[in-house]
């Protein structure tokens, strides 16, 4: 080669274009050398060990964290009852718990009262003491409506998990805690006329005069 020929051959690799198309080169042989091929069943396997499983979630957590909770900062309801029918404000910053400024406050509550006959889904209760107009029920399902149980223990939040879908399950599954664990051996049938004592939860504000407790203690007189 002579030297015109060097000089040129040179000058052609130190143009941009020349050196940018050697970098990209060797920069797509440093990915292809690192890059790990994962078949079907090793993504199969990994995307199942990151899905989030609700209904384990609310196992876990139902009996040994949950409950406690709920029992530990139950407020009797007439005494609850009178405080949000006065000041839904105060009454929910010094009871309840809310996850976000926008959320409605959810209230652990303990009572009694006397059952009257099924409606539906819920077991309604005289109870004395209430602010006249309200109507507190239990629901006894088969379907177990809200998120009271997920809200009013004050430490399950949004920022827990990995979107708005997740974090509805939780509240699903912990409700279905509550059909398999409290209410599959209560007969709300037999308990019309019976005095009804119960621990639970209950969401305010979608409708003030009628207060759905989720429980998770229930019990009738013989």
């Amino acid at each position: 080669m002579t030297q015109t020929t060097r000089q040129s051959a040179v000058a052609l690799l130190r143009r941009p274009s020349v050196i940018g198309g050697t970098c990209l080169v060797a920069l797509l042989i440093a990915i292809v050398s690192t890059t790990k091929v994962v078949d079907a069943e090793e993504a199969a396997v990994a995307g199942a060990a990151q899905q989030f499983n609700a209904s384990e979630y609310a196992a876990q957590r139902y009996d040994s964290e949950v409950v406690p909770a709920i029992e530990q900062n139950a407020v009797d309801i007439t005494q609850l009852l009178e405080a949000v029918t006065a000041d839904p404000a105060a009454a929910g910053q010094e009871y309840g718990h809310r996850d976000g400024p926008n959320a409605r406050y959810a209230f652990a509550v303990s009572g009694t009262g006397v059952a009257g006959p099924v409606a539906g889904t819920l077991l309604p209760l005289q109870i004395d003491g209430v602010p006249a107009g309200v109507q507190v029920s239990l629901q006894i399902g088969p379907a177990i409506n809200g998120t009271a149980l997920r809200d009013a223990v004050g430490f399950i939040t949004f920022d827990q998990f990995l979107n708005q879908l997740e974090y509805a399950d939780a509240a699903t599954e912990l409700n279905n805690q509550v059909k398999a664990k409290v209410l599959a051996g209560f007969d709300a049938e037999a308990a019309a006329g019976k005095q009804v004592s119960f621990v639970g939860a209950f969401t305010y504000g979608s409708n003030p005069k009628l207060i759905q407790v989720t429980p998770v203690e229930l019990a009738a007189a013989p």
